[in-house]
C-alpha cells in the first residue's frame, strides 16, 4: 500500500509538478492535447463572436499540431450564430476527456471538468507555458482572468458576454475564471478557485485591470 502510494506521489511531481490546487489526480501523460489556455490574448472583449473565438482555437491547435480535431472556445452567449438561441459554454466542447498540452488528464468529462478548480501546472497553453498568475514565482503582471461569460457550471450568465463576443465598451463587462484556481495572496476563499466563474472583470474595453489579458479555454469536441 505504501508503495502504490509513492508511486502516484512520484508520477505527480514527474509530470506535473503537484499544483498545489489540482484537483484531479493525473493519469499517464500519454494521450493527446484536447484543452488548452490560448496564448493568444486580447485587449478587448471583442473576439470576433463565437465564431471568431472558435477560430483563435482552431488556429493555435493547428500551429500546436492539433488542427485535426475540431475545436471550440469555452464561451457561453446569448445568441448563436448558428442558431440564435442562447448557448451555454458547457454545451459546446463535446463530452471529454480531457488532456493539456503535457498530456496530462484535466477532467474525464463535462461533470467532472466542472467540479474541480484551477490549476496552474494544468490550465497551460497549448505551447505547455503556465499563464501569469498568484501562483509561487509567477512572473508579472497576473493574467489568470480567462474570458468565460458561465456560471460555475458552465451555463450563460446573461449580460456578461460582452454582447457575446462582440463588443469593447466600457459599460459593459463579462465573467472570468482563475486558471491558476487562486486569488491575492495564494486566496482560495469564496469564487477565486475557479477555473471558470471567479468574478466580473472591469470591463468590455480592456481585459486587463484585475487580472487578465483576454485569453479564452480551447477545447477539442471530438
Amino acid at each position: 500500500m505504501q508503495r502504490t502510494r509513492f508511486s502516484v506521489i512520484a508520477l505527480c511531481a514527474l509530470a506535473i509538478g503537484c499544483g498545489g490546487t489540482s484537483s484531479v489526480i493525473p493519469s499517464e501523460p500519454t494521450g493527446p492535447m484536447t484543452f488548452f489556455v490560448s496564448s493568444a490574448t486580447s485587449t478587448t472583449g471583442n473576439l470576433g463572436g463565437l465564431r471568431g473565438a472558435d477560430a483563435i482555437c482552431q488556429r493555435l491547435a493547428t500551429t500546436a499540431g492539433a488542427g485535426a480535431r475540431i475545436w471550440r472556445a469555452y464561451l457561453s452567449a446569448e445568441h448563436d450564430p448558428d442558431s440564435g438561441a442562447a448557448v451555454d459554454a458547457r454545451s459546446r466542447i463535446g463530452n471529454g476527456p480531457w488532456r493539456d498540452a503535457n498530456g496530462v488528464l484535466i477532467a474525464r468529462n463535462v461533470d467532472e471538468l466542472h467540479s474541480r478548480t484551477g490549476d496552474a501546472a494544468l490550465f497551460i497553453t497549448e505551447q505547455g507555458r503556465r499563464i501569469n498568475g498568484q501562483w509561487p514565482g509567477s512572473p508579472a503582471p497576473v493574467e489568470h482572468d480567462i474570458l468565460t461569460g458561465s456560471n460555475a457550471d458552465g451555463t450563460l450568465i446573461r449580460g456578461e458576454t460582452c454582447n457575446d463576443w462582440t463588443s469593447q465598451s466600457a459599460s459593459l463587462n463579462t465573467r472570468v475564471g482563475h486558471s491558476d484556481g487562486l486569488g491575492p495572496g495564494g486566496s482560495t476563499a469564496g469564487t477565486l478557485s475557479s477555473w471558470n466563474s471567479a468574478h466580473e472583470n472591469e470591463s468590455c474595453a480592456n481585459t486587463a485591470p484585475r487580472g487578465g489579458a483576454g485569453r479564452i479555454y480551447c477545447f477539442a469536441r471530438n
